[in-house]
């Protein structure tokens, strides 16, 4: 995405925060709790990484992660500005997040899985960052709930757990063979 492109997304984003609580509404729905490790992967502009960060507290951490340079320069300047001290941002490459294997109680994958050109290399990155136990929340995005839940089975990494009108809840599938 073009520098301007994504300045003007997050000027909408912040436009409709501003006028439309739904966010508010939406992120406790994830079940987040003090002292998680939360990855908040497509982070873009970081609306749902401050929020997060106020959930996990500071005996918890947010990894922001995103391929956009301005995006990890965007949630830097938030971090900054608001003295956050429990996010670490983290610039992507391709699907390598970069972070340690096992590390997520929490993947949160929101408004961005319409884009991945490669599900299966997505997913199989999430799996690898988080512990065995942990969760993935996506959501359609721009796609129909049919497409997003195919492209989750089809990867062979993740199973639906629970679904509700905004996300959904996935748990990593570990096997002998694919573990």
């Amino acid at each position: 995405m073009p520098g301007y492109e994504f300045r003007f997304m997050t000027l909408i984003f912040r436009l409709v925060d501003l006028f439309m609580p739904y966010l508010e509404r939406r992120i406790p729905k994830f079940g987040i709790r003090s002292g998680q490790t939360v990855v908040d992967y497509g982070c873009g502009p970081g609306r749902y990484t401050v929020r997060l960060a106020r959930l996990v507290g500071p005996s918890g951490k947010v990894y922001a992660v995103d391929i956009h340079e301005l995006a990890i320069a965007a949630v830097r300047s938030q971090v900054e500005r608001l003295g956050l001290t429990n996010v670490e941002p983290a610039l992507a490459h391709g699907y390598d997040s970069g972070l340690p294997a096992g590390i997520a109680d929490v993947v949160c994958a929101i408004d961005m899985f319409f884009s991945v050109p490669d599900p299966t290399a997505f997913l199989a990155e999430l799996k690898r960052i988080a512990r065995p136990d942990a969760v993935l929340i996506i959501d359609d995005g721009h796609q129909s709930r049919r497409e997003a839940r195919q492209k989750i089975a089809d990867s062979g990494h993740w199973r639906m757990v629970e679904a509700s009108r905004d996300h959904l809840k996935c748990a990593p599938i570990w096997t002998s063979r694919a573990a």
